[in-house]
């Protein structure tokens, strides 16, 4: 009589129908891993890591964040440029002028309300120079750069008002008695500005009627005494001089006016230019009611 075949020997003699059902059961395990909506396959790593399109998405962030990194750094590396060139306007100076220049901006700056005084100071003692413009300039140019707006107004009229005192030191007389003239209106009465300029004139240009010339200041016809000559300085201001370069002042700015170009547009820049170019039309009229008083001016 035979006997049954034991487990042993079937796996022995049938090894693939002993270990299929272990193997079917990692297959099911395996398929049941690959469409679970709840599991991943890696413990750590979310469920879109295995998506195309997901990833695809990643990838074209990744651009996009390196791009800008490079913009960021390319942008960084314009502005270190230049802040080195603004650095370098200064080289040509000596340092020791470089900081007291500096120090006297500095002291513009702080002054706030004072800033005309301290400039006209400064204008005496023969400080103002074109370092003092340069080291403005500067400041200037890198507020513009930062996008400062109230730096960029202040430091504008700052350098505006050093440059207008340094060009009114350096100016002839006759440019600075004119000066002077535009500075007495007060923006309203001509009629008394008219007369406030007549009087400054008549002080300031020497007197032309033949008894002045015959007898001069100070000479007592009487007592014969007093000089003989009349007292005349070197940087006397005569009227016909002031008359000459006052008009060659007018025929010049007659021919730039031609180039002049009102804009147009309500934006703040267009309004702005037409205010300015409004205001260089009134000074000119009033230059040349300057130019007609000293033709006419009696004494």
């Amino acid at each position: 009589m035979c006997a049954s075949p034991t487990v042993s020997s079937l796996s022995l003699e049938l090894p693939h129908l002993a270990v299929q059902p272990e193997a079917h059961l990692l297959l099911l395990l395996l398929r049941k891993c690959l469409t679970s909506k709840d599991e991943t396959l890696i413990d750590g790593l979310p469920k879109e890591y295995y998506d195309d399109e997901w990833q695809a998405r990643q990838r074209e962030k990744t651009k996009e964040l390196h791009r800008r990194r490079q913009e960021e750094d390319e942008e960084e590396e314009r502005k270190v440029e230049e802040y080195r060139e603004i650095g370098m306007r200064l080289k040509g100076y000596p340092e020791e002028d470089v900081r007291k220049a500096r120090i006297l901006v500095s002291s513009f700056i702080r002054s706030e309300e004072e800033v005309e005084e301290k400039i006209e100071e400064a204008a005496e003692r023969g400080e103002l120079t074109e370092l003092i413009l340069m080291v403005i300039w500067n400041r200037l140019d890198l507020a513009r750069r930062d996008d400062e707006k109230d730096a960029v107004r202040s430091l504008d009229l700052l350098y505006r008002r050093v440059e207008t005192e340094i060009l009114k030191r350096e100016a002839p007389p006759a440019m600075r008695l004119l000066n002077e003239l535009l500075n007495l209106h007060d923006g309203f009465d001509n009629e008394g500005w008219l007369k406030e300029c007549r009087k400054l004139m008549v002080d300031s240009f020497p007197r032309e009627d033949p008894f002045s010339i015959l007898v001069p200041a100070g000479l007592d016809i009487d007592k014969h005494q007093g000089p003989l000559r009349p007292s005349s300085e070197d940087d006397a201001l005569l009227r016909v001089d002031f008359v000459r370069e006052v008009d060659e002042l007018l025929q010049e700015v007659r021919a730039e006016q031609s180039e002049w170009q009102d804009a147009q547009g309500l934006d703040p820049e267009s309004v702005a230019s037409r205010l300015k170019q409004q205001e260089k039309q009134q000074t000119l009229r009033q230059v040349e009611a300057l130019l007609d008083l000293a033709i006419n001016l009696k004494w």
